[in-house]
This record gives C-alpha cells, sequence and structure tokens, in this order.
C-alpha cells in the first residue's frame, strides 16, 4: 500500500514511490556473482587442460626417454591419451565435477591426496601475509597522507613501489641472508624443526595448519618454532600485498581530507592526526577490501616463488617440483584448485564490500 501525499494548494495528490528493496538488491547481485562462479572457473580449467596439452600428452611429458617406446605407447593407450582430444577433455571435465582430479604420473598418488595434504599449508602462509600486508600497509598509508607531499611521503612512496616491483624469491634470499645466515635469529627454512613436527604428528587429530596443531599440542615452544619459521616467508610475500594497500589507503584518505564533514570538523578545531585517525582512515579501507580477491589471486601465484625459497611445502612448492618432473596431471589439478579458491574468494569479498557499501550493488 502506497502512501498520498497532498499538496496544500489542493492539487490532485501525488502518489508517492515505493522505497526500495535493500533486501532485493542485495540478493540479486549475490546470486549474479555466484553464477558467475561458474563460467570463471571453466574458463581456467579449459585454458589449463589446452596449455598442457600443447606440448603433447602427459605420459610422453613425464616419462619420455625413459621408457621403452612400446612401454611408453601401452601406459598412453592405458591412460586414454590416444584418444580424440575433445574426449579427453570431455572426460576431464566430468572428473572435476565428481572431485576426480586424477592421479599423478611421476609418483602414482592421487592428486585430490596432494591437494588436501599441501594446500592447507599455502592457505596458512597467505593468511600470515594478508597480516603482513594489513600491519605494514594500512598504518603506513596513514602516515604517508598525513606528510601528504613531504620527505616522508615521497619515501613512503618510494618504498611501496619497490615492495611491490621487488621480486618474491630476491626478497626471500636478501630475508634469509640477514636475518637467518647473518643475525642468526630466525630459522632458514621449512615450515617447523623436526621436534616440532613429530610432536604435532603425533596428534590424534592433526589439521595439517600447523598454527592449531601447535596450539593443540600444548607446549608454547612448539608454538613458538612453528611462528618463527612462519616469519621470514610471510614477510617475503605480505610485502608484495602491502606496498599496494600502502598506496591505496594514502590515495584514499588524501580524497577522504578534502571532503566537505572533514573540513567542518577541521575548522572546529580538530587536528589533522585526529582526522586522520578517526574520521579518514575507515572510508579508506573499502577499496582495499574491494581488491583482496585480486591480492588473493597475487599471493597464490607468489607463494610458488616463496614457498621454493622458503622450502615451505605447500602446493606451490610441490607445484614447481612437478613441474620440472614435467607432471602436467598434477599441475592441471593443483592449478585447477587454486582457480577454484580465487574465484570463491573474490566471490566472498564483492559480498562482504556490498554489505559494507551498499553503493557496489546497483
Amino acid at each position: 500500500m502506497t502512501s498520498t501525499t497532498t499538496p496544500a494548494t489542493g492539487a490532485p495528490p501525488i502518489p508517492s514511490r515505493p522505497a526500495k528493496s535493500q533486501g532485493g538488491g542485495l540478493g540479486r547481485y549475490i546470486l549474479v556473482r555466484a553464477l558467475l562462479i561458474i563460467p570463471t572457473v571453466f574458463i581456467l580449467v579449459t585454458l589449463v587442460f589446452v596449455l598442457m596439452r600443447t606440448t603433447g600428452d602427459p605420459i610422453t611429458a613425464a616419462l619420455g626417454g625413459q621408457l621403452p617406446a612400446d612401454q611408453l605407447q601401452e601406459r598412453i593407450t592405458e591412460a586414454g591419451y590416444d584418444r580424440p582430444l575433445i574426449v579427453q577433455y570431455l572426460e576431464y571435465l566430468g572428473q572435476i565435477f565428481t572431485g576426480n582430479f586424477g592421479t599423478t604420473i611421476t609418483d602414482n598418488r592421487p592428486v585430490t591426496e596432494i591437494l588436501l595434504t599441501y594446500g592447507l599449508a599455502t592457505l596458512e602462509l597467505v593468511f600470515y601475509s594478508l597480516i603482513v600486508a594489513f600491519i605494514i600497509g594500512i598504518p603506513l598509508g596513514m602516515v604517508a597522507a598525513y606528510f601528504r607531499d613531504k620527505g616522508q611521503d615521497a619515501a613512503l612512496r618510494v618504498f611501496a613501489i619497490l615492495a611491490y616491483a621487488t621480486p618474491v624469491f630476491f626478497a626471500g634470499l636478501l630475508l634469509k641472508l640477514v636475518f637467518a645466515v647473518w643475525l642468526k635469529v630466525l630459522p632458514v627454512a621449512g615450515r617447523a624443526s623436526t621436534g616440532a613436527q613429530i610432536q604435532m604428528e603425533l596428534l590424534p587429530n592433526n589439521t595439517g595448519i600447523y598454527t592449531i596443531d601447535a596450539i593443540m599440542t600444548g607446549d608454547p615452544a612448539v608454538l613458538g618454532d612453528v611462528l618463527a619459521h612462519a616469519v621470514l616467508p610471510a614477510i617475503a610475500l605480505g610485502l608484495l600485498t602491502a606496498g599496494v594497500f600502502l598506496r591505496l589507503v594514502r590515495t584514499n584518505v588524501i580524497g577522504t581530507l578534502s571532503t566537505d564533514y572533514v573540513d567542518s570538523a577541521r575548522s572546529r578545531g580538530v587536528s589533522e592526526f585526529r582526522l586522520v585517525r578517526k574520521h579518514a582512515y575507515r572510508p579508506a579501507l573499502i577499496p582495499i577490501i574491494t581488491v583482496i580477491g585480486l591480492q588473493i589471486a597475487l599471493l597464490l601465484g607468489g607463494a610458488v616463488l616463496t614457498e621454493t625459497t622458503f622450502e615451505w611445502k605447500g602446493l606451490g612448492f610441490q607445484l614447481a617440483e612437478y613441474l620440472q618432473a614435467r607432471d602436467f596431471v598434477a599441475v592441471q589439478g593443483i592449478v585447477a584448485l587454486l582457480a577454484v579458491i580465487v574465484a570463491l574468494t573474490n566471490f566472498i569479498v564483492d559480498i562482504i564490500a556490498a554489505l559494507i557499501d551498499p553503493r557496489v550493488r546497483y
């Protein structure tokens, strides 16, 4: 039922426009974003399949030159790689939809087992890296905005560019050289020491996430050991995103400081530091939330080099091993999972951004 408004002049009543349903807009937005996950994953999986077949069948790529020609052909026939490419592709899609990513060629392990075993290690590293990015990028971005166009601002902008542009493996090697070799204050590689790993593996229900497993042991020394091993890899990978966050926060805080309500507060005598700390930084966080999905993809890509540099045995480390062995079945499975993770992360981030800022939905 719509209400009417009667003007004082006696003109006919003008029906008022019903309020727009906020819930309907959000629901429609979530539905569209959810449906977009399907073509996104489909395109990524298809690209991986096609690119992996450009060098021939996976059996020949992995075992060519190691087996006699008749045995090699027998393995190719058993795996079905001598069939038409479209038939292999349709079968591959069917396997993925049923959760079957195939079996590795080099060590004959189900790809799903590899994903479950090493996937959590990569997610743990990405989580730590995001914490580093937030701790470094957001406060330094606020400082750069506070000292806009001054020496401190220029230095922080240079730092942001260097943090983003420096290759992850180079940053990792520098951190290892300084803190592990010269200062000897942090471990040089691995996820935990041998003693801590044994304690965590003896747990009846270990999760594969070392931080949680270390807490479950009830031994503070194990938790300290796990966290110490995570410091350098997290910093090396987190700096990549910290540079992006720093520049985003700086730009948006400067924009917020020029708005009318901030000018009004400034005219009442509110200090510039308080304006930045209390009023300007919260609106500046919205753009960061919207780009977190893209940064997750960037961190997952950087995890390959980071895990190889620090021997952090996650999906990135295994992906490098299987690429070197030319085991394209394993590579397909790992990349497909990473594609799903990126798509789901972007979906979650889009929903959070829509809840925080309703303008995103329309």
